[in-house]
């Protein structure tokens, strides 16, 4: 009579469970879900912002607000009127550390004839931007306003070494101190 009641017991299961396998599935489709959508962001990525630049040229902008945009009304008036200088490194003039700025600069200008000539006045613009960046200290070229103005500086400078003032603004599109 042993052997019945030993025969009735249920047998261990020697399977994974059905509601692991459930989870399982589960956390498989969510990763290849989300895979799926982060490829498509980041192939569609250029065009739509594309599709978004092109949306804000067709609005007027108010006085300034094309400068602050990253210079979309410049861009589209002129395509190369956008002069790159090279990178600026300069020392601070903090007196108990010795402190490091690297500047690289964009001019935007009002002609792509303007960009040849500051091309070809790039020294004496270069040098006239090194003595600024040179007596800067570090505390007031962290702060927005001592940007806000070293930008305007530095547009001051390169238009006072132009026959005339045709430089819009100055962009900083490397900032760092060290």
């Amino acid at each position: 009579m042993s052997e019945a009641v030993e025969e009735k017991a249920p047998a261990p299961p020697t399977g994974i469970p059905m509601k692991m396998v459930i989870i399982i599935v589960a956390g498989v489709l969510v990763l290849a879900l989300g895979g799926g959508f982060a490829m498509m962001k980041m192939m569609s990525g250029p065009s739509g912002e594309k599709a978004h630049g092109e949306g804000e040229e067709a609005k007027p902008a108010a006085h300034g607000e094309s400068a602050e945009k990253g210079g979309g009304h410049g861009a589209s008036a002129d395509a190369g009127a956008i002069a790159d200088l090279d990178p600026f490194i300069v020392n601070l003039a903090d007196t108990p550390e010795i402190r490091y700025l690297k500047v690289t600069l964009k001019v935007e200008a009002d002609s792509s004839s303007t960009v040849e000539l500051i091309k070809a006045r790039t020294p004496q613009i270069r040098d006239a931007i090194l003595v600024l960046l040179t007596g800067l200290d570090s505390a007031t070229a962290r702060s927005p306003q001592g940007k806000h103005k070293l930008r305007e500086d530095i547009t001051e400078r390169i238009n006072g070494l132009l026959p005339k003032k045709s430089v819009k603004s100055t962009y900083f599109t490397e900032f760092v101190i060290q």
